[in-house]
């Protein structure tokens, strides 16, 4: 899929009030605009209780529409209820092409592998805490933490220095295999495909987590893998090829 086709992506964004904070409104859906148009906004929530007013004049500035449920039981989410149902209803109109998930709660992990069993997109938004099971059933997922820099003039993430990313046995594995997976014969690989292995892999990968705006910083970073910039034949457009250091073999 091409970027100006994801662009176009109709986006259903349904935000649980409960477990998400109004601060970082404005940030979650720049994040959003990345991946499609949001067609669809609801934030479901109890709106007759204080600990949500601080979501009203954030919902009317960005015409984001409040479904209001009332909480019948002490303990019970009425609300998680009220947003899987209304997302089933949203699937099945046929009208489309993904859905933002935004909490922190496990109870969407079906909701979220419910949405791609039917060949949509599904992306997550939460804080670092959010369990893993609704993690990994999204396609990908930011952790809101990385999006709170965007209202402020310091990184979300302090950046990380090459001996701390070497020393992140995950993260080094993570790149190396997708470096692997995505090379030619002499260990080059295109960074694009290096990026969309690792979404495979791991949906909450974000070079924002470790303090870096784009992949390729975050690549070069640790001085595992050499660097290659290619022109094309047009002179006007280049591409990022990485190989990994370990490799004996010539370009």
């Amino acid at each position: 899929m091409t970027s100006t086709e994801t662009s176009q992506n109709r986006l259903a964004v349904l935000i649980d009030a409960d477990n998400a904070q109004p601060s970082i409104t404005e940030a979650l859906l720049s994040e959003v605009a990345k991946y499609g148009v949001a067609s669809v906004k609801r934030i479901y929530g109890d709106w007759t209780t204080p600990t949500l007013s601080g979501w009203k004049s954030v919902l009317l500035e960005h015409s984001i529409h409040p479904v209001q449920q009332f909480r019948y039981t002490v303990g019970k989410s009425a609300t998680d209820s009220a947003m899987i149902i209304d997302a089933m209803d949203l699937l099945f109109t046929r009208r489309f092409d993904g859905f933002c998930l935004v909490s922190s709660d496990s109870d969407f992990t079906r909701l979220a592998s419910r949405i791609r069993e039917e060949g949509l997109l599904v992306y997550g938004f939460g804080e670092k805490k959010t369990p893993k099971a609704f993690v990994s059933a999204c396609d990908k997922f930011i952790f809101t933490e990385v999006l709170r820099f965007q209202e402020s003039a310091e990184p979300a993430v302090k950046r990380k220095i090459a001996n701390e990313l070497k020393g992140d046995a995950k993260l080094v594995v993570l790149l190396r295999n997708a470096v692997e997976a995505a090379s030619d014969e002499s260990g080059w690989a295109h960074l694009g495909a290096v990026g969309s292995n690792i979404a495979k892999q791991a949906p909450e990968f974000d070079p924002r987590n470790y303090g870096f705006s784009k992949l390729g910083e975050l690549v070069a970073a640790p001085k595992l893998f050499d660097m290659d910039e290619r022109i094309h034949g047009d002179g006007r457009s280049r591409s990022i090829y990485i190989r990994d250091k370990r490799k004996k073999v010539g370009k």
